[in-house]
């Protein structure tokens, strides 16, 4: 997986907080710090500090249009904060690995997913957090493939994690999709997995919601969040 300019970056993911974009850029906290000034400056980018740990990072209107992302200028959501941390984290690891380097899997973004859908999206819908896409034809065992991705932070209840975990593992349709095409029978499914990313508060109710999925579990695989994936699990001067 090849990551995006770092501007694209921090509108795919609805904003950054300083260090994880220094970690997806290859650089210092300090040289990331320097070009944010200079997005600012530009007027394609704005900081905040929003949460314990370092400054959040978001494009403006003119950021979004210079990378040709068509999403709403806003800041990131207070109460998302900690969840969208959780799932930068995890894009960031999953970059990280060989398989996806050498796979040249694509990562769509939650913020890609709903500009797909447009507001054709129905209250009940599941969007997941991300997607991971494998290529035909990548030298992996399971090119062809695409994952859905959930960063569990806090337990939901059972039944409603067994309900997601379900409709992500039997939708047939992309998402933007006609509703008839979302789930046809007989149909191969759109995601080949599910990968639980998970803090240690979500796992029990998490494993528990796999097990009670029968066959269907075992496309379910659950794994821990990075140790990085916590908000104020970095100092704010960093």
């Amino acid at each position: 997986m090849t990551e995006p300019d770092p501007l694209v970056l921090v509108g795919e993911m609805y904003g950054i907080q300083l260090d994880q974009l220094a970690e997806a850029s290859g650089t210092t906290p300090r040289r990331a710090a320097a070009q944010v000034a200079r997005w600012r400056t530009a007027g394609t980018a704005e900081t905040a500090v929003l949460s314990p740990g370092p400054r959040w990072v978001w494009l403006t209107r003119a950021g979004l249009a210079v990378c040709g992302l068509p999403y709403r200028a806003v800041p990131p959501g207070l109460s998302r904060l900690a969840h969208l941390r959780a799932v930068t984290a995890a894009r960031l690891a999953f970059a990280a690995t060989p398989q996806v380097k050498s796979g040249n899997a694509d990562w769509r973004s939650e913020r890609r997913l709903r500009a797909r859908i447009g507001g054709r999206i129905g209250l009940r819908e599941h969007v997941p957090d991300a997607e991971l896409l494998w290529p035909d034809g990548s030298a992996v065992p399971w090119a062809g493939e695409s994952w859905a991705l959930e960063a569990e932070l806090t337990p939901k209840t059972a039944a409603r994690t067994v309900a997601i975990m379900r409709e992500l593992l039997t939708r047939t349709g992309d998402y933007g999709c006609l509703a008839a095409e979302a789930r046809v029978p007989g149909a191969p499914p759109l995601h080949a997995r599910a990968i639980y990313l998970c803090a240690p508060a979500a796992l029990p109710v998490v494993s528990r919601a796999r097990d009670a999925l029968g066959v269907l579990g075992h496309r379910v695989e659950i794994r821990l969040l990075p140790d990085n994936a916590s908000l104020g699990s970095v100092s704010r001067a960093s």
